[in-house]
């Protein structure tokens, strides 16, 4: 036997990796006392806990209504039960809800084609100045409206874009004719998407600059050095590090793609109509808290989850396959 033999390590033989590491299975007596090391940490978690349970999975009990022909003043108990017939204006071809649906997928594409995109444009150019303090000032500024309500942020439009707004009353002091935004069919959608853009890109700037802080420099340098070009280098460098959280947040808008904006549209709906503003959950609103069709709109509303959470899980797979992690693992 040479040196050269006794300095070799063994050979690996099937089913025994030598020197793999082997993960030992979590015993009750390990379980344990991970338990009683972290307990402070779950003892803060169980308020939050509580929160999530009655405000977030409580109320899902309540979609037994879909079922019934509800009537708040007889309770969920003794309403009477009408199986999947709240489920019929779903494939009735019920005017009004396809006019919903209509709506609303229009609104979730344009979203996804116009609105997705915007954070990730401005964090790449504020991501590229020079000057910290430029880029601060400008990230401060821009993620301000974050922070209002969509009840200011529809009354700032008006007070600028409305008919006695400050610019229809600049184009009426120089002699022009004002231009009809609030309230103009035409443009409702275009508006809705300004809204948004407005108000929530640069909330959404944070995390893609998050992102990109923790981009290798040397990444960068070595495309320079070979001749890449600024924007070769965003193509090359920027966006492949960017990849993991586009396709997770995708993933995520694909989960709230049919939710696009109670709030802020239920506030304008009756200037334009319902034709070109109504959407799934304003039909949710308006035939269940208004109409008072209880079971109807809680099918809706229950289609609508179902679907999402399809979508979700459908993206996820897809995510999978391309060696992303996605939302979850599995």
């Amino acid at each position: 036997m040479t040196d050269l033999d006794v300095a070799r390590p063994p050979r690996a033989t099937a089913g025994n990796d030598a020197g793999a590491p082997t993960k030992a299975k979590p015993t009750r007596r390990s379980l344990f006392t991970r338990l009683r090391r972290d307990y402070p940490v779950l003892l803060l978690a169980i308020p939050g806990l509580l929160i999530i349970l009655a405000f977030q999975y409580y109320p899902l009990l309540g979609n037994v209504i879909a079922f019934q022909d509800y009537q708040p003043y007889l309770g969920i108990d003794q309403s009477l039960w009408v199986g999947i017939e709240n489920f019929r204006v779903l494939f009735d071809g019920d005017p009004e809800f396809l006019n919903a649906v209509k709506n609303t997928l229009i609104l979730t594409a344009i979203q996804t084609i116009i609105v997705f995109p915007a954070p990730i444009v401005v964090a790449i150019v504020l991501h590229s100045l020079l000057s910290n303090r430029l880029r601060q000032f400008v990230q401060s500024v821009i993620y301000l409206p974050h922070f209002m309500s969509w009840v200011i942020v529809v009354a700032v439009f008006q007070q600028v874009l409305g008919g006695t707004g400050m610019i229809n009353n600049w184009l009426r002091t120089h002699g022009y004719d004002p231009i009809n935004v609030i309230g103009n069919v035409e443009a409702f959608r275009a508006l809705l998407t300004a809204q948004v853009l407005w108000k929530d890109t640069g909330w959404a700037t944070i995390l893609f600059l998050a992102v990109l802080s923790q981009i290798d420099r040397a990444l960068y340098e070595a495309s320079a050095v070979d001749g890449a070009t600024r924007w070769r280098q965003t193509w090359h460098v920027t966006l492949p590090g960017l990849r993991p959280i586009i396709i997770l947040l995708l993933i995520l808008k694909l989960g709230d793609s049919l939710t696009v904006g109670f709030e802020q549209i239920i506030l304008q709906q009756q200037a334009v109509g319902a034709d070109v503003s109504e959407v799934l959950d304003t039909y949710v609103y308006n035939n269940g808290i208004i109409g008072g069709n209880w079971g109807v709109a809680a099918a809706v509303g229950l289609a609508k989850s179902a679907v999402a959470l399809a979508l979700v899980l459908a993206a996820n797979k897809v995510a999978h396959r391309f060696g992303e992690e996605g939302v979850y693992r599995g």
